[in-house]
């Protein structure tokens, strides 16, 4: 199930609704204490949708994440339990190791086995189903027993409380990754005021538009020269294939962010942003702080800092970091290889870019080449076949044995205010028509307040409405974060 399904849309969130109206009813009659808001029965009714949401897709992995959840339970139970630093951080490594068994068995075995097997070892490689969202439950739990070893946040009593927080379904198939410390407070002391649920629902309705009346979209035009026309690909196909898979990408990703953020400020949790125009950077360096922020947060203060950081060995770290970053994405050699290439662009920009090049050249050139950075990126992200890799690159550079093909102009011209839409909304357009209605009202505070509602309500039925009607009838409308 995904959150831009009819299904979705029409039946499992209003089911949710209701139920979790009736148990915010239920926990404000019967289970008050008077000093503070308790959530018990709307708890029990988000892990029961929770699952209930993750066993649409995975009925056998739904019980994988259950016994993940219980490991961590209990070791982070003893983690606080102890005062003595050896078992404390014996039980983290205890712990560490069983979230990355699990990774490393349900993920990266079968690719292990293939190296092993190309290497003339007589093995036979393991069959194995990638569990939904196995990437972002396990760092949420590995963040969770870390911060409890650091004593940043105490361990969870509830073993329901800690379900919550791994389980919840806004965020558990495709993130962000939510870490503990952010939530902890809110999981049993939270209250949503209508503000709160109107923000949130805009920023839902914000997102599914990025997905289904942009991402979708541009998914067509992609997959139609880098999957149905890679074998006779012109210069100009590969070109627009990659700079719609560019958009799709992001706003696919967005997209879903924004909708997992959207519906935890409905129920009371504050999620962190996870991308802020990411597309609109003058460096690599800059658009790995505004791209998937939460990963990039993971690996810097679990694997990165603790390696050294900046402090000794930076160079190494920023490698090897990348590395495993492009492996989390997937197990296949490109994602390797697609890692090293931002570890080796990022230490380029460190030592001679930024410091030497930057100072002294003009926003719009270090932009361009950042563009360009990027955009061959993305060659080595789509394709996990070198072959096509190799063919998609010769077509780039003018290899290919056609350099402009009707089928490409056709895809500029038939998708012309998609391309328009794409460009302008990976800018920050609410933030520039926010300070613009600003500036035009002045200190009429009340009139922009009713330009704000008006604006809102308009923009929410619209795409509610163009949303829908993609939707039925539609045949391409995957998330592509869920595989990753």
């Amino acid at each position: 199930m995904v959150f831009s399904d009819l299904f979705f849309l029409f039946v499992f969130i209003p089911a949710f609704a209701l139920c979790y109206l009736l148990a915010t009813y239920i926990d404000k009659k019967y289970l008050s204490d008077g000093l503070k808001q308790v959530n018990t029965c709307k708890n029990w009714t988000l892990v029961a949708y929770s699952l209930i949401f993750y066993a649409w897709g995975e009925p056998v992995y739904v019980f994988l994440m259950l016994f993940s959840v219980l490991v961590n339970f209990f070791v982070g139970r003893f983690i606080d339990s102890q005062q003595e630093q050896k078992k404390r951080k014996t039980a983290l490594v205890i712990g560490l190791v069983c979230n990355i068994g699990i990774i490393a068995i349900f993920k990266y075995l079968g690719f292990l086995s293939q190296i092993l097997i190309d290497m003339g070892v007589p093995i036979t490689k393991p069959n194995i189903a990638l569990p939904i969202g196995i990437s972002f439950y396990t760092f949420q739990s590995i963040s969770y027993l870390v911060d409890v070893y650091r004593k940043v946040s105490p361990a969870q009593r509830r073993f329901r409380d800690l379900l919550l927080y791994i389980s919840m379904f806004p965020q558990l198939i495709a993130g962000p990754i939510v870490r503990y410390q952010t939530i902890a407070s809110e999981i049993n002391n939270r209250h949503v005021t209508a503000e709160d649920f109107a923000e949130g629902a805009f920023r839902f309705l914000i997102g599914l538009g990025k997905k289904v009346i942009i991402a979708n979209q541009l998914s067509l035009v992609s997959t139609q020269f880098l999957q149905n026309e890679i074998g006779s690909l012109s210069t100009s196909g590969a070109w627009i294939g990659i700079a719609a898979f560019m958009f799709q990408i992001y706003f696919d990703f967005s997209g879903y962010s924004d909708m997992a953020i959207g519906m935890g400020h409905c129920m009371g949790f504050h999620f962190l942003e996870n991308f802020d125009h990411p597309y609109c950077s003058a460096s690599v360096t800059e658009f790995w702080r505004r791209w998937h922020m939460s990963l990039g947060s993971f690996f810097r203060d679990y694997v990165y800092i603790p390696m050294g950081g900046n402090r000794r060995h930076q160079m190494l770290n920023i490698i090897f970091v990348w590395a495993l970053t492009g492996l989390w994405h997937g197990a296949c050699w490109n994602f390797i290889l697609w890692g090293l290439y931002f570890g080796l662009v990022l230490v380029i920009e460190k030592y001679v870019i930024l410091p030497y090049i930057q100072p002294k050249c003009p926003k719009f050139l270090m932009h361009i080449y950042f563009l360009f950075i990027i955009f061959l990126s993305w060659v080595l992200f789509y394709f996990t076949d070198f072959t096509q890799i190799k063919t998609a690159y010769t077509a780039l550079f003018g290899g290919a044995a056609v350099k402009v093909d009707f089928i490409s102009k056709a895809a500029i011209f038939d998708h012309f205010w998609m391309w328009i839409a794409a460009i302008l909304f990976s800018m920050p357009m609410r933030r520039w028509a926010a300070n613009l209605t600003t500036r035009l009202t002045g200190s009429n505070k009340a009139l922009e307040q009713n330009i704000f509602l008006i604006a809102r309500i308009v923009t929410s039925v619209v795409i509610l409405v163009l949303s829908v009607a993609l939707l039925v009838g539609a045949t391409n409308n995957p998330f592509l974060y869920t595989r990753f």
